[in-house]
């Protein structure tokens, strides 16, 4: 499912038009956008929470040349589902 199908999907359920609920569905990736980028948590209890997590420096290999690169530290997303998420997964 792509962002047009599942704001179509929002739309049905919520009986709005298209273009509210692309406004709501870009709002709420918007907020956790934000929150993130100031290096908050965002929890929806039995869905799953997001998080920024911390990549250490490395070095790598060109898998082209072999010739090692080092890479940089880095601020990640990370999402960790929730107990009724993995459920619905899981039938």
């Amino acid at each position: 499912m792509n962002k047009g199908e599942f704001v179509e999907a929002l739309a049905d359920r919520l009986d709005v038009s298209r273009a509210q609920a692309d406004r709501a569905l870009s709002a709420v990736l918007d907020i956790i956008s934000e929150q993130l980028g100031k290096g908050e948590k965002v929890a929806f209890t039995g869905f799953g929470s997001f998080e920024v997590s911390e990549r250490a420096a490395r070095t790598g290999r060109n898998p082209q040349t072999g010739a090692t690169i080092d890479i940089a530290a880095s601020s990640v997303p990370k999402f960790t589902a929730g107990a009724t998420l993995k459920a619905a997964v899981n039938k």
